[in-house]
């Protein structure tokens, strides 16, 4: 192989691997400091009901894919709008274990129907989408962005990887097993 070759190779394969571990956060790993005043922040909500005494409500369904779990969310719908507030997720996500919810990530959801224009980004990450919404707890005609921080339980996918292995649902009716939602065209972005 010429050296230009293994140049090229070798180069490639540096970048990949920055890449992959830029959005990657150990158990070990410190949150960046952007992140870490946002946890603390929201400190108070890893007890569910002073969330909903705040204006979020459960969704209900715990959410799992294949590829790993969500949880159960609890969204507050005064905090829905065209621009996200990195201080005030509109999403708290929560994870059932025994006869308790455990706070693990936040979520920043934005509907396509808010006007929202370039697509958003906070914390340097872009959100996911524009998708389908999640059936059967959001209807399939709510096309969004969304944007996942785990910053309450680490996740070896990555801090803004939209599930977690390490979440669990436990057997029942109200564990959701659900499809990976589609995505739809936004006109409006940039």
């Amino acid at each position: 192989m010429p050296m230009s070759s293994v140049l090229r190779w070798t180069t490639c394969l540096a970048a990949a691997i920055a890449f992959m571990s830029a959005n990657l956060v150990n158990a070990s790993d410190k949150l960046p400091p952007e992140l870490e005043k946002l946890k603390a922040s929201l400190e108070k909500y890893r007890d569910p009901v002073v969330a909903v005494r705040d204006g979020y409500f459960s969704t209900l369904g715990c959410v799992t894919f294949a590829t790993g779990t969500m949880g159960v969310h609890f969204l507050n719908p005064a905090l829905i709008g065209p621009v996200p507030d990195p201080m005030k997720p509109t999403l708290l996500v929560y994870e059932p274990v025994g006869d308790k919810l455990q706070l693990v990530a936040v979520e920043w959801l934005i509907p396509l129907a808010t006007g929202v224009k370039p697509k958003p980004e906070l914390f340097g990450q872009p959100f996911d989408g524009p998708m389908e919404g999640h059936e059967p707890l959001l209807p399939a005609q709510l096309h969004h962005y969304d944007l996942h921080a785990w910053i309450f339980k680490p996740n070896p996918l990555g801090l803004f990887h939209p599930v977690n292995p390490d979440v669990k649902c436990p057997d029942g009716p109200y564990t959701l097993l659900e499809e990976a939602p589609k995505s739809v065209p936004h006109h409006g972005a940039q």
